[in-house]
């Protein structure tokens, strides 16, 4: 897999046969250059989600040959299903994951629509970011009336496909494609099997809100404090029925038949009374960039609320997850648990642990994978079926297989002591300077935050915690970075050096990777040098009782300090760029001289006080 990268997640009008499915997802699995994240199918929804990541070229490839294999394997008018669908492959967004543009990326979806269009014979849509006209953006609308009304909408000129035959193809149905920011496909279950509880909470949440009409009797959709009033008081329209009404005709009939005046209780929740007659009227939902249905899932036995975040970076899963919990309370109802259709952005999960340890006023300075679980369990990720996270999280931090982190402790120690120059001390610093941070985190994870605690001082050991996780990560990362680059410089080293060309090449190719090799322990180094400082501060907050494990904890990441420096020294000997020497050098003599100061500071206070 390459830096530029681009996902792909194509909803399929099949989701009760597996080995039509599978059938599919081979011919993205044949593609080189892809891989084939999830595949969720809905049994009841008759839909499945399929999610694939890989080059732009490779996933332009397997996004054709699916929509083909689609249309040859589904029947779309034999196909019944829960969720709206106006083609065997009813959706085909791309997101651009990094390396490639938002431009770029449409350039790519209009190649695989025309594509479609041209070979396949099948209409296509362009949507979101790939539209060509405004009114087309917004997937709900190019798919209003579904499948049924298909063949009466591609008549319509303002129904002109962007790609293929304006001519209805029974069998295919039309294909929507375009780019599109990462979309959070997000479930909320409750514990009721009666559909109107879900969809009027589904109304409450979704940006667009709901009708003033929506649901019969329109007044008792303003939930304003006045008209719950009315409404235990016998409001006069309470037997009045006031289904397909607009909210002028409604006001209209309060005055004249009951003498009361609606439009005050409108204008408290900001919609305007004066709206032209036969227009609807809609009370915006709570949400931005949230879409939402309610429905039944039989398979579960109970009613779910489907979301769909379009932009988790303004609505997140956890804003709409609380916000769910105090709806369905305020209706008798409880939560159970939620879950995630596709993959999940690793930010957006990881920012959702954070927001509930907050809640419970502990620490975000905590293990990856501690704030990974704590959103999984908080959002009650695993009601229905397991939640995965090496499986289900796009863009997890993790080592290759091969990886000196991956290995079992006694095993790194073994490798370090064979005969060979890699793994040498440029990775032992970097893990010296680790176990350093952890240390100083641990002792603010066990002073922070407790029964009696002293405020400050938890926003200060807190924000220390936090900082040694970083520090944590980046030089666990380094153990392996230290040796790759002094593996790349031996790689540099054995390169032909026979003719004068090839003799020049290597010689760059050596250069390049000599101060790759400096780079990297020097990092080790500065990364190290800071976490003596904060062990100093969490020697003076932390718990007095602990104070020996910050003392360790500074004198491991000194020799974090030290040991990258030494790399540092005994590579820049050989480079010949001498003002980049003279500069380095200038830095280590300062770095050393400053971690030894800090160092002393650190452990006379440690010694005080034992």
């Amino acid at each position: 897999m390459t830096d530029r990268l681009v996902e792909c997640v194509p909803n399929f009008s099949e989701g009760q046969r597996p080995e039509i499915i599978k059938l599919i997802t081979d011919e993205i699995e044949k593609v080189e250059g892809v891989k084939l994240l999830d595949v969720d199918p809905g049994y009841d929804m008759n839909r499945t989600v399929v999610t694939f990541i890989g080059t732009p070229e490779g996933v332009k490839e397997a996004a054709f040959n699916s929509i083909k294999k689609a249309a040859e394997l589904i029947d779309m008018s034999k196909h019944k299903g829960t969720h709206p669908r106006m083609g065997a492959t009813d959706v085909c967004p791309f997101v651009p994951v990094s390396g490639i543009t938002t431009e770029e990326c449409i350039e790519l979806s209009k190649a695989v629509a025309e594509r479609v269009g041209e070979e396949l014979n099948i209409p296509v849509y362009l949507y979101e970011k790939s539209a060509t006209k405004p009114e087309r953006e917004n997937l709900a609308k190019i798919r209003q009336g579904e499948y049924e009304a298909l063949e009466e909408k591609l008549k319509k000129p303002d129904w002109k496909p962007d790609f293929g035959p304006t001519k209805f193809n029974p069998k295919a149905g039309a294909t929507v494609i375009g780019v599109r920011e990462f979309l959070i496909a997000y479930n909320i279950n409750l514990n009721t099997r009666e559909e109107k509880y879900a969809t009027d909470i589904a109304f409450e949440l979704r940006e667009k809100g709901r009708s003033a009409r929506e649901g019969g009797n329109g007044p008792f959709y303003f939930k304003s404090e006045k008209i719950l009033k009315y409404e235990k008081n016998n409001y006069p329209c309470g037997n009045c029925d006031f289904t397909g009404k607009t909210i002028n005709e409604t006001i209209k009939h309060c005055k004249e038949e009951h003498k009361y005046d609606l439009a005050e209780l409108l204008d408290l929740n900001g919609i305007d009374p004066e709206k032209p007659e036969g227009q609807s009227v809609k009370i915006p939902g709570k949400f931005r960039h949230c879409k939402a249905i309610g429905w039944m899932v039989p398979k579960y036995d109970r009613a779910q609320i489907s979301i769909n975040l379009t932009n988790y970076k303004v609505t997140s899963m956890h804003d709409v997850f609380d916000e769910t919990e105090k709806l369905a309370s305020e209706r008798g109802l409880r939560v159970t648990g939620s879950e995630i259709v596709g993959m999940v952005p690793y930010p957006a999960l990881l920012e959702t642990g954070k927001y509930y340890l907050r809640k419970q006023h502990r620490s975000t300075g905590i293990p990856i994978k501690d704030i990974l679980n704590t959103a999984v369990q908080s959002l009650g990720l695993n009601d229905v079926s397991e939640f995965k996270i090496e499986e289900r999280v796009l863009g997890l931090p993790k080592s290759i297989e091969t990886a000196l982190v991956e290995m079992k402790l006694t095993d790194f120690v073994d490798e370090v002591s064979r005969e060979t120059p890699a793994p040498g001390g440029g990775s032992i610093a970097a893990l010296s300077g680790a176990l350093g941070a952890a240390l100083s985190s641990m002792v603010s994870n066990l002073t922070a935050n407790k029964r009696g605690s002293d405020p400050e001082k938890d926003l200060i050991l807190n924000d220390a915690a936090e900082k040694c996780q970083e520090i944590k990560n980046l030089l666990v990362k380094a153990v392996d970075d230290d040796t790759n680059a002094f593996n790349d410089f031996m790689a540099a080293k054995r390169l032909p050096n026979k003719t004068p060309d090839e003799k020049k090449q290597r010689e760059t190719a050596m250069q390049e990777g000599l101060k790759k090799a400096v780079n990297v322990p020097l990092k080790t180094a500065q990364l190290s040098f800071e976490a003596i400082g904060i062990a100093g501060i969490v020697a003076k907050h932390g718990n007095p009782n602990s104070i020996t494990d910050v003392g360790v904890g500074a004198q491991s990441a000194y020799t974090g300090v030290l040991g990258g420096i030494y790399n540092v020294l005994i590579n820049l000997k050989d480079i010949k760029d001498e003002k980049f020497v003279e500069e380095t050098r200038s830095k280590c003599s300062d770095l050393k001289r400053r971690a030894i100061e800090k160092l002393n500071e650190v452990l006379n206070y440690v010694e005080s006080k034992l």
